[in-house]
């Protein structure tokens, strides 16, 4: 029997193919410090998440990157309980490229404010983000930045990671 995942349903709900800078995710294998990231967005529609799709400009160092979902508190900027976890090798042959990260099947709310975040201990991944020039170019979301020595980081409404979010609608 075929399952929804599969049953080529899922569509793009929300994408934001834009880049021209990067941040970086990972380790640097000259320093301690582990460098996070991640994307806050208010969902479009109501359905089940299938997968998140990251731009991945350049790839220093291969390795695992994990990607994890939230429930996100904009008023309070805290994160709720990981909804699903998602891991990928990602390769020296992955720059340059679209990296999907399936997700067990999550049912997302519309106009709820859900996030992702991504880290990795091994590998140092440069992934596609978009600089606005003006106060807020991307209302759905903010853009978060931390490390393993400030780990609540930074939020920023005027870059926004290079993502596609794909859902059962």
């Amino acid at each position: 029997m075929e399952t929804m995942k599969h049953a080529g349903l899922s569509r793009p709900v929300l994408t934001q193919p834009q880049t021209n800078t990067t941040l970086w995710i990972g380790h640097l294998q000259t320093e301690l410090t582990d460098h996070f990231g991640g994307q806050t967005f208010r969902c479009p529609s109501e359905g089940i998440l299938d997968n998140i799709q990251l731009y991945s400009s350049a790839v220093q160092y291969p390795g695992e990157i994990s990607l994890t979902l939230h429930e996100f508190d904009n008023n309070t900027k805290s994160w709720g309980p990981a909804l699903c976890c998602s891991n990928r090798v990602i390769g020296k042959g992955d720059d340059a490229r679209w990296i999907q990260f399936d997700c067990s099947p999550v049912p997302l709310q519309k106009e709820s404010v859900y996030g992702f975040r991504l880290q990795s201990r091994d590998a140092l991944v440069a992934f596609g983000e978009a600089a606005g020039g003006v106060k807020q170019p991307f209302p759905f979301g903010l853009e978060w930045k931390a490390d393993s020595k400030n780990e609540k980081g930074h939020y920023f409404s005027y870059f926004s990671l290079a993502f596609k979010l794909e859902m059962q609608v």
